[in-house]
């Protein structure tokens, strides 16, 4: 929330400067985002009034205005706007004045004719960006005063980031209040007297939705000055508040919402038809926005109607066909309370977000309607007039939030704060936040205020008591008992040192949302149950993910439109699945491979890359664990891979991950222009290592013996080493395949496999004899096992 300093001085005037100020509020829980001057710096602008208006004698578009200032002689000006007037009393920089830029006024001729100032717009002076013509000025404002002074410019304006459970502050009142209690000061809010109805006018109320909209107020107000203006004060509060003057009826709804925090709107009277009625959409009704776009509404959403048509999304904006416009003369004011729950998320789900929506998701005050429309009230008939009704009130009090009152302790304030309050200390500043207290036995019954929509048990109370009396008042302590650590176990699979294996590898870690778009959701895995959001930040990202590739892939190609054309990517975190058992969270870890195999340089040719470079990085993985020969890959399928390049990664037979291409079709689908390569681990699956163990190095020399043989070309080379190392025994210490070939002088459906056989013995040196035997058991249970025979 934005807000001028100088507004909330009105109420609130503690001995503190602009920057102590701020301090104070965020150091309260009420983080100060940025202090910017109302005004950029410039001097030398008086205000003056235009006597006079003639031609320029050269310049058709220029004229001649003498301006009196109050000091004597009148000032000949020469002027191009096209809106100055005889009469208007305007902002005028003489010569010797410095404008915003270090723009400097001097003596000037323009086709002839001298100019001895200028008459400024709203964005010469930087109280706008674009302005069409002068700035006028109220009739009222004195003549030859300083226009910095006058409109009170010195003024600084505060922005606040506030957390989603202090919707308390999202008004001049609140934030007011708050630094009252922090500095111990009065708090002088304005009076607001209920004003007299001057006619009997009024508009029956309905309320069909109780539950969504338990109080709604609203009042007639007849014959408003449809030409008044919005005040020069109240138009400035709106501008350093960060938002738009644009119609008394408006800018008095808008000054309200940041005074009191309540929203409010304004109706066209003559454009309603029958009564108000509070209620639910009917799905697929349409309404026309104020923004000028059509929402088809659903049937979850709270709107007001009249007796024929929805005329405004309760609590989020209104319809144009019902807007108060430049001709409206009779108007009906709304103000009421909206249920958090009903208007959460609804502004989004339409790709909407405003004030009004912002605070009412928040919680506003329950108590809060007829005194902000008492406010208007009196607001409006000083500026625009008219003949008020009397105040319509339609409450069901049941659907009333219900606070009941919390126990808070005395004990406990010091055992969650580590201090001893005094009792009166505590009493005090919880006094001063507006909450009522009965003495206990052992502490106080305290009944919340209603906007306080985050004091919901005993600690947040305590919170509060903290955050006042002040954190950096609280003296450090240090705990006195021993504190013990739990190491993780030595054979537990290591995430980090898994994740520092693949930037070692030439991988990018990154990190992306866990809520995802279904229909990439979908695209992946179309049969997993996925957990759908209630409250979404948008359509795009509604479903919680189950496999990180959705991330990943995004990743992907957001980088390949961007001219990367190499990308090596991996991602940690949760999926989140839905079976008979309700949600399972899984810590998973994913990666994807696109473009070349090596980065580009001189010496060595780089081709694409394949299955096997994105195989040997997951190896590279699993080794981590020290039981390499416990995990296989075995032919699999999958909806989102190439069903002729997809493997399942299994340990001892279970599965713990999937790796493979991805589907061309989805390729096409996400515009990637590159064969990818994926892989996911079930880290938990991965379970234990096992702790490497000394073994002498065999000081015997080893033999090699080379064998090539044909096989089917579906017998996989993990088959091959299994059946390898059955027969060899313990002679054998390493299998290296080191080619494969099909085509002339193999048989169709079949590959050769070249394979070196390394043999060693820790005890003796080998003997030929030896050699060939084992050689030859190999051959034949490769034979028998596999069909395997020595290539010719």
């Amino acid at each position: 929330m934005r807000f001028s300093e100088a507004w909330l001085r009105e109420w609130v005037n503690p001995p503190v400067d602009t920057q102590q100020l701020a301090d104070q509020l965020s150091m309260a829980g009420l983080e100060v985002d940025a202090i910017e001057p109302a005004a950029p710096a410039f001097n030398g602008v008086a205000i003056g009034l235009v006597e006079t208006i003639a031609p320029h004698p050269d310049a058709a578009k220029l004229r001649i205005c003498r301006v009196d200032v109050g000091q004597g002689d009148a000032l000949q000006i020469i002027c191009g706007a096209t809106n100055v007037a005889e009469g208007m009393r305007v902002a005028v920089a003489m010569i010797g004045a410095t404008l915003p830029g270090d723009f400097k006024i001097k003596k000037a001729k323009l086709r002839g004719v001298e100019s001895f100032g200028m008459i400024c717009s709203a964005s010469e002076l930087g109280l706008a960006e674009s302005s069409e013509g002068i700035l006028p000025l109220p009739d009222d404002a004195p003549l030859g005063e300083d226009f910095r002074a006058w409109l009170g410019l010195d003024d600084h304006c505060i922005e606040v980031d506030l957390t989603p459970d202090r919707g308390d502050c999202l008004g001049i009142a609140g934030l007011a209040r708050e630094v009252a209690v922090i500095n111990r000061v009065a708090l002088t809010a304005p009076g607001i007297e209920p004003v007299a109805p001057a006619c009997d006018d009024r508009v029956e109320v309905e309320l069909r939705a109780p539950d969504a909209c338990p109080r709604y107020v609203c009042r007639v107000i007849r014959n408003i000055d449809p030409n008044a203006a919005t005040p020069m004060w109240l138009r400035e509060r709106l501008r350093r508040s960060g938002l738009r003057p644009i119609s008394p009826v408006v800018d008095v709804t808008n000054y309200v919402l940041l005074e009191l925090g309540q929203p409010m709107h304004g109706f066209d009277l003559d454009k309603l038809e029958g009564g108000i009625r509070v209620r639910m959409a009917e799905a697929g009704e349409t309404l026309a926005l104020l923004n000028g776009e059509v929402a088809t509404l659903r049937a979850d959403t709270l709107v007001i109607a009249d007796a024929v048509k929805a005329i405004a999304l309760a609590g989020i904006m209104g319809g144009s066909e019902t807007g108060v416009a430049i001709e409206t003369t009779d108007i009906l004011l709304e103000s009421a309370f909206f249920s958090p729950i009903a208007v959460s998320g609804k502004a989004r789900g339409y790709g909407l977000h405003t004030d009004s929506s912002h605070r009412f998701e928040r919680g506003v005050d329950p108590q809060l309607q007829v005194r902000a429309i008492e406010r208007a009230t009196r607001l409006l008939l000083d500026i625009v007039g008219g003949e008020p009704g009397p105040v319509a009130e339609v409450c069901s009090e049941a659907h009333l939030p219900r606070r009941e009152p919390l126990h808070l302790r005395e004990r406990r304030v010091a055992q969650i704060l580590g201090l001893e309050l005094p009792a009166e200390t505590i009493t005090g500043i919880l006094e001063r936040l507006g909450m009522e207290l009965e003495p206990l036995e052992d502490g106080w019954r305290v009944r919340v205020p209603g906007a306080r929509f985050d004091l919901l048990l005993e600690v947040d109370l305590i919170a509060d008591i903290g955050r006042i009396h002040g954190y950096d008042a609280i003296p450090i302590s240090h705990a006195s008992a021993a504190a013990a650590t739990h190491s993780p176990s030595e054979i537990a699979f290591d995430l980090e040192r898994a994740s520092l294996a693949l930037v070692d590898r030439g991988f990018n870690e990154v990190i992306t949302y866990s809520f995802v778009s279904p229909q990439l959701q979908t695209l992946i895995e179309p049969e997993a149950s996925t957990l759908k959001l209630a409250n979404p930040l948008s359509s795009e990202l509604s479903t919680m993910r189950t496999s990180l590739w959705t991330g990943l892939l995004q990743t992907a190609a957001y980088n390949q439109s961007r001219q990367m054309e190499r990308i090596r990517i991996f991602e940690s975190g949760l999926r989140f699945r839905l079976d008979s058992n309700g949600l399972q969270q899984t810590l998973g870890m994913g990666g994807l491979v696109t473009g070349a195999r090596l980065p580009e340089q001189w010496g060595q040719r780089s081709g694409a890359v394949d299955f096997y470079d994105l195989k040997a990085d997951v190896e590279a993985v699993l080794a981590l664990t020290g039981a390499t020969e416990h995990f296989g890959f075995v032919p699999d399928s999958h909806p989102a891979l190439h069903p002729g390049q997809t493997a399942r990664i299994e340990r001892d037979g279970q599965s713990v991950g999937i790796i493979g291409m991805l589907h061309p079709a989805i390729a096409d689908r996400l515009d990637l222009d590159s064969d990818v390569f994926l892989f996911e681990l079930d880290v938990a699956a991965l379970g234990v290592g096992i702790l490497p163990k000394f073994e002498k190095v065999s000081r015997f020399p080893s033999i090699r013996r080379d064998i090539a043989i044909v096989v089917d070309a579906s017998v996989s080379f993990e088959a091959i080493s299994a059946c390898v190392r059955s027969a060899a025994s313990e002679l054998l210490r390493e299998i290296v395949l080191f080619d494969v070939y099909t085509g002339q002088n193999i048989d169709s459906g079949r590959k050769s496999l070249a394979l070196g056989l390394i043999l060693q013995s820790s005890s003796q040196t080998l003997e030929d004899v030896t050699v060939e035997n084992t050689v030859a058991r190999v051959l034949a249970r490769l034979a028998a096992d596999l069909g395997a025979r020595l290539r010719d």
